[in-house]
């Protein structure tokens, strides 16, 4: 089996990444664990599954055309939508068992499906030497013994690299996500050894990018003065003392109102960060957010939002609009200064 050692890192960094973000969007922690690779076909992958699945294809743009899969268990689809719905515990208990997938949870898991995406997104494009783009296809469900395998459903034929990662919700059952992608693809994002046409050695292929986000940090991108962020915050007091807060400890901050231009900041420093303040959570303050997240998808920054209130509808508008991570205000500074490290350490 090709072993593709950069891509397993990349998956197991955005695999984290994800399942913290997800832990936010859902307001449950929600854990990976035990992640497997191995290799399989889509005969091989569907005769050996017994359950009911949720299938997620994965359009790979750019430099790196082709289609990947997120394999979902079709119960831990139903929970994870009835959780971001807040269905009551008991009716998605009922739900699960009888496997109840209505209109609301797929539009809902495809939130939760894309903000999965947008954490694979957010590992592979700096890692990888040239540009991707990943983006959601609408999902599938499949149950077998009653749902035919066709040649391109519920996945494409062919050979396959497959990832199985536990998942694991307190005080729930739960099964696995699996990813299959194609080996062309994954050929595509971690190049294999090739022989040489004198000595039939085996070579490997240049690796400039194996040091992707999420990993430890290296001593040059310690929390300190190297590492810049943007603040923007709605309130002059809070924007005042959060700069204090983070200039006391070594972070160079260029801080302004809510409303300022964004992309001008942008040239006058090296931002690693953007900090966004709203008094409230409202439709005027998600619009403005948008418009700084497209600004600085540009620049692959990591976003977090902060406000005094937090609903279910609030935080999931804020993961639409490109947040990485949430802070209920009044700013502590350990917590501020946690969620900061996290992005400006894997920077």
């Amino acid at each position: 089996m090709a072993e593709f050692p950069k891509l397993q890192r990349l998956i197991n960094n955005a695999l984290k990444q994800s399942a913290e973000e997800s832990s936010m969007l859902l307001g449950q922690e929600l854990k990976v664990h035990n992640t497997d690779f191995l290799s399989s076909n889509k005969m091989t992958y569907f005769s050996d599954m017994d359950d009911a699945s949720f299938v997620v294809g994965v359009e790979s743009r750019e430099a790196y055309p082709g289609c990947f899969y997120m394999v979902f268990a079709l119960r831990d689809a139903i929970l994870m939508s009835g959780i971001l719905l807040g269905i009551p515990p008991a009716r998605i208990s009922e739900k699960r068992k009888l496997m109840i997938l209505e209109a609301d949870d797929i539009d809902a898991f495809s939130e939760i499906a894309n903000q999965i995406i947008g954490s694979f997104n957010s590992i592979f494009q700096p890692a990888l030497p040239e540009k991707v783009h990943l983006k959601q296809l609408p999902p599938t469900k499949f149950i077998p013994q009653m749902d035919e395998l066709t040649e391109e459903k519920p996945v494409a034929d062919g050979e396959y690299f497959l990832c199985q990662t536990v998942i694991e919700m307190q005080g729930q059952e739960m099964s696995r996500i699996d990813l299959l992608i194609p080996l062309a693809l994954a050929d595509m994002f971690d190049p294999q050894a090739v022989e040489t046409p004198v000595t039939g050695e085996s070579v490997p292929v240049a690796d400039d990018s194996l040091d992707s986000p999420g990993l430890s940090p290296s001593p040059e991108n310690s929390f300190g003065q190297s590492q810049a962020i943007l603040l923007l915050e709605d309130d002059a007091s809070d924007r005042q003392h959060v700069r204090e807060m983070l200039e006391s400890s070594g972070v160079m901050v260029l801080a302004a109102d809510f409303n300022a231009d964004v992309a001008e900041l942008l040239k006058r420093e090296t931002i690693k960060a953007v900090v966004v303040g709203m008094a409230n959570v409202g439709d005027r303050e998600f619009s403005q957010c948008t418009k700084i997240y497209a600004i600085c998808q540009k620049h692959s920054l990591p976003i977090i939002m902060c406000s005094g209130q937090w609903t279910r509808s609030g935080v999931l508008k804020a993961v639409k609009c490109g947040a990485r991570d949430i802070i209920i205000k009044p700013y502590a500074a350990d917590e501020l200064h946690a969620k900061l490290a996290k992005f400006l350490n894997a920077a």
